[in-house]
This record gives C-alpha cells, sequence and structure tokens, in this order.
C-alpha cells in the first residue's frame, strides 16, 4: 500500500503548468507591448491581480522594467508602464 501523497508536490500539477502558462505570456507580451496592469490583463485575460502577483516575480529575477508613469490607456488612472523588453526602457 502506497502512503504517500503527492499532492502539491508534483512540477507538473494543474495549478504549477496554470502559473507557468500564464508567467510566460505576460513574459511574451511585455516583450512586443508596453503596458500597463490592466492593459495587459485586457488583452491576455489573465487576472490583474495574478499580474500584479507575476510583475513581483519577474521584478525579483530582473526581468521586468517600469518604464514610465502616466495615465493608462484602459483606466485613464496614472499606472506604470511596464516591458520585459530592456531596449524598451525610457
Amino acid at each position: 500500500m502506497n502512503r504517500h501523497n503527492n499532492r502539491g508536490n508534483s512540477s507538473n500539477s494543474p495549478k504549477d503548468n496554470t502559473r507557468y502558462n500564464q508567467l510566460q505570456t505576460i513574459f511574451e507580451y511585455l516583450q512586443k507591448n508596453v503596458a500597463t496592469a490592466s492593459m495587459i490583463a485586457d488583452a491576455t485575460g489573465i487576472s490583474q491581480k495574478n499580474i500584479c502577483r507575476y510583475k513581483r516575480d519577474l521584478e525579483k529575477a530582473g526581468r521586468l522594467w517600469e518604464t514610465e508613469k502616466k495615465a493608462c490607456k484602459k483606466t485613464g488612472f496614472k499606472a506604470y508602464y511596464l516591458t520585459t523588453d530592456p531596449l524598451n526602457l525610457y
């Protein structure tokens, strides 16, 4: 009888795959676009809360930068525009 419970420990769990896929989608979108979190959510369908979480992870990894703070094209509120392409900095 196998008593080991591997739930949550597998790197191939659906939750891990969703997280990786969303992170990859955001990263690739920001390679070609400079956008706010609201604009990314609108373009990709990923919730803004998740985008904020992934933003932090990418910043810590040195793979995402804020370019400027100005009115968001989607909300009209001031927000930071983001990029994962270092050539898009300022």
